[in-house]
């Protein structure tokens, strides 16, 4: 298998020796604070909406409540026999058309930028397996590993539990990265909140989007498409250091991460399945001489 030797309890630190996690806070509504430009695009494009949904909101409902009153059958004992406003008509459609046009024009923007990396920096390939992902540095020699879900009973003090893996995505900061993302079996989704990705990872497909994170710290993500039994315990773990600590971390990488042709061990779903920590499903062939069936066990 590729080599997992680079634990998530020996990550690289940033520069104050401190690496600051950003997983979700406790009784968290809102989005996460925004680590990239994609991202606080995103939020003030969600403040920009916010307002106008609003208002349309409450004035339905005082126009409902308002036409219950005025036109009830005790006020309007002989209903009246108006069909055409033309008034009335002009500005109910030319208002939805003016607020649409409001929305799109900056929603257009936004999806042409987070779309796809202009003159990236670095590439990464990220690869959807049942159940964990596969990373590729091309810009480094093909440095490539696994990343897998640590198990809970392994999980460390300062981790956090269906997010941590034991192998990190190291990346620099302010760095334009662009991100190339696929599957080798079924549909994933490989989604950073505070990065405002979420894009499919299709078998035979190759999906493209990018980040540049604007400061240090570990982020997390989770797999978002159902794409198995173990679909919850597929977790993204990205850590932005300097480009001093990235560049040694290659180093090391390069080093520790040996490529070789055996299989991936292991995926590490939660111990409450039944304390199955350590399963992983094997396709099994039947015989040339029996119908084409596929059978899978477990």
């Amino acid at each position: 298998m590729r080599a997992i030797a680079l634990s998530a309890a020996g990550s690289l630190t940033t520069g104050s020796g401190t690496v600051l996690a950003q997983p979700a806070k406790p009784w968290q509504t809102g989005f996460p604070e925004a680590a990239t430009p994609v991202m606080r695009d995103v939020l003030a494009f969600n403040d920009l909406l916010h307002p106008i949904i609003s208002g349309i909101f409450i004035f339905v409902l005082i126009l409902l409540f308002y036409t219950l009153y005025r036109f009830s059958a005790k006020r309007n004992p002989e209903p009246s026999t108006t069909t055409h406003n033309t008034l009335v008509e002009v500005v109910w459609t030319m208002v939805p058309v003016m607020i649409l046009i409001v929305i799109a024009i900056p929603s257009f923007k936004l999806l042409y930028f987070q779309d796809r990396a202009v003159d990236p920096e670095m590439t990464i390939k990220a690869i959807g397996n049942q159940w964990y992902w596969t990373y590729e540095y091309p810009d480094y020699d093909g440095l490539t590993f696994d990343a897998l879900m640590i198990a809970d009973e392994d999980i460390g003090e300062d981790q956090f539990r269906l997010l941590e893996t034991d192998n990190r995505v190291v990346v620099p900061v302010d760095t334009s990265i662009q991100v190339l993302v696929t599957a080798s079996d079924v549909i994933h989704a490989w989604t950073i909140p505070a990065f405002g990705i979420k894009i499919d990872a299709v078998p035979g497909r190759m999906n493209e989007t990018w980040f540049k994170a604007e400061r240090e710290g570990v982020f997390y993500g989770q797999c978002s498409e159902l794409c198995g039994a173990y679909h919850g315990f597929m977790p993204i773990t990205v850590e932005v250091v300097s480009k001093d600590a990235f560049a040694a971390w290659v180093v090391k990488a390069q080093e520790e991460f040996a490529l070789n042709d055996a299989p991936a061990t292991t995926v590490a779903p939660s111990s409450a399945l039944e304390g199955c920590t350590r399963l992983r499903a094997r396709l099994v062939l039947p015989p040339a001489d029996t119908p084409r069936t596929l059978i899978f066990a477990f």
